[in-house]
């Protein structure tokens, strides 16, 4: 070990140069030690014989180049359309090109170029969002849950909020509204019961210290059976003659009428604000297809107050997403060729019979990848929305079902080499088969998926 070279001499080495021109002093310094680190560990097992200056230098190109990016791209075939864990939505390209111009130049985020003064971010998509929710106004924060936040927050700190226990939901990664009413310095004040609230219930609740009215839309579940809730439109009515704000959160919010999709009729942002809401919020990276963010509409003087808090800065938009947003609500603009343009629309909207069309076409191509192990099928399945969308509503789909000819654990290493590959390809095992489903694999990237399958042999 005492023939292994210093790091200062590897580093000064004229091999060493390439590397620090690429990956800079700081990195370069730490492969190196890692490559020494390799060889220590060799010669101790009293294998192997000191290595060569080029080797070390080489051992060192390894450990810069082999870290891929911990976020990178992969096939999601789970069935999930919107997976909260694989980044929900997939922008449109004129979303990806605005965001991306918004990157390269300087933009006018908060620059009123008519005036030649400071401007108002909320400006860029404001007038889009009046036209398509019908709404008097409109602000955009960084996601949904921040927009309730900020709606309950600014009306009911320090006050009653009143809301039915059938809809006091939990969400992905413990959000739970009631954690959030607390945040926001709200005072919760339950009414009804799980299954069963009435308009009485609300009613008998205000008093002079209520700030505010919830109605919070369950996305992601459904009480069935012996029920009752009542309307936004008939507590919007209460509410006003009360004096007192709506809030409608309406989670997974939409723009357009998703039965025209093939899936089930839903309250769309413009009849929720029709129903007379003074305050709507909706996500941007759900069913209206674009990026994480938070929309709340409503009233002219509810908005106003809203952009008067303090934390509504700690939640705003950068120019990026700002763009992209933009971008992506000019789309809906034209609804004739929304579905062409919107990822989310067009996986949605995909026939089972084209997707079954898909899968022959590459189930031989992926079965010759995967060798006589295991057997590759094409078969019915169904898909599912995701992120709390539409949660009983499912979609007729195929796909590939890989079944291993020897034992269960064959079938569990395949699907972790398949996560392991430079483009991860995650699917889900159910019933005894590998399992993915092709609806968010484009017909665009069939060639790339079967080159990125074949690599993992």
């Amino acid at each position: 070990m005492r023939h292994l070279p210093a790091v200062a001499a590897v580093l000064a080495a004229a091999q060493t140069a390439p590397l620090l021109q690429v990956h800079g002093r700081a990195a370069t310094t730490g492969a190196i030690r890692s490559a020494l680190a390799d060889a220590r560990a060799e010669l101790g097992a009293g294998s192997g014989a000191v290595p060569s200056m080029d080797a070390l230098i080489e051992s060192a190109r390894a450990h810069l180049e082999n870290q891929p990016a911990r976020l990178r791209p992969l096939f999601n075939l789970t069935g999930t359309v919107l997976h909260t864990n694989l980044g929900r939505a997939l922008l449109a390209e004129a979303a990806i090109e605005a965001a991306t111009e918004a990157m390269r130049h300087p933009v006018a985020l908060e620059y009123d170029l008519d005036e030649g003064g400071r401007g108002e971010r909320d400006d860029h998509v404001r007038e889009l969002l009046r036209a398509l929710t019908g709404a008097e106004d409109a602000t955009i924060v960084n996601n949904n849950a921040a927009a309730v936040l900020l709606c309950l927050n600014t009306f009911a700190l320090g006050r009653g909020a009143i809301v039915s226990r059938g809809e006091l939901i939990e969400i992905g990664g413990a959000f739970r509204m009631p954690d959030i009413m607390a945040r926001a310095g709200a005072e919760m004040r339950e009414v009804g019961t799980t299954n069963r609230t009435h308009l009485t219930d609300y009613r008998n609740a205000i008093d002079e210290r209520t700030g505010l009215i919830l109605k919070v839309h369950t996305s992601n579940y459904r009480i069935q059976g012996f029920t009752a809730e009542v309307s936004a439109r008939d507590l919007a009515a209460m509410a006003g003659a009360a004096g007192i704000p709506l809030l409608n959160d309406l989670g997974s919010g939409s723009l357009v009428d998703l039965s025209a999709y093939g899936l089930a009729r839903e309250a769309t942002v413009r009849q929720a604000v029709d129903e007379g809401a003074h305050l709507v919020t909706f996500s941007g990276d759900k069913l209206l297809g674009g990026p994480q963010a938070g929309f709340i509409v409503g009233s002219r003087d509810a908005i106003a107050a809203i952009n008067q808090n303090p934390l509504k800065r700690a939640l705003r938009v950068d120019k990026i997403r700002l763009a992209a947003i933009e971008a992506t609500l000019r789309l809906y603009r034209d609804p004739d060729r929304l579905a062409e343009r919107l990822p989310t629309l067009r996986f949605l909207a995909r026939s089972q019979d084209a997707i079954a069309a898909q899968g022959a076409r590459l189930r031989d191509p992926v079965a010759a990848c995967l060798g006589d192990d295991f057997q590759v099928d094409v078969g019915p399945c169904h898909s599912q929305v995701g992120s709390g969308a539409l949660p009983l509503d499912t979609l007729p789909s195929a796909a590939l079902q890989v079944r291993a000819k020897g034992s269960q654990r064959s079938l569990e290493d395949l699907s972790a080499a398949l996560r392991a590959l430079p483009r991860p390809v995650i699917g889900r095992i159910t019933d005894g088969a590998l399992q993915f489903d092709l609806r968010c694999l484009a017909e665009t990237d069939e060639a790339l998926f079967l080159a990125n399958f074949a690599g993992r042999a």
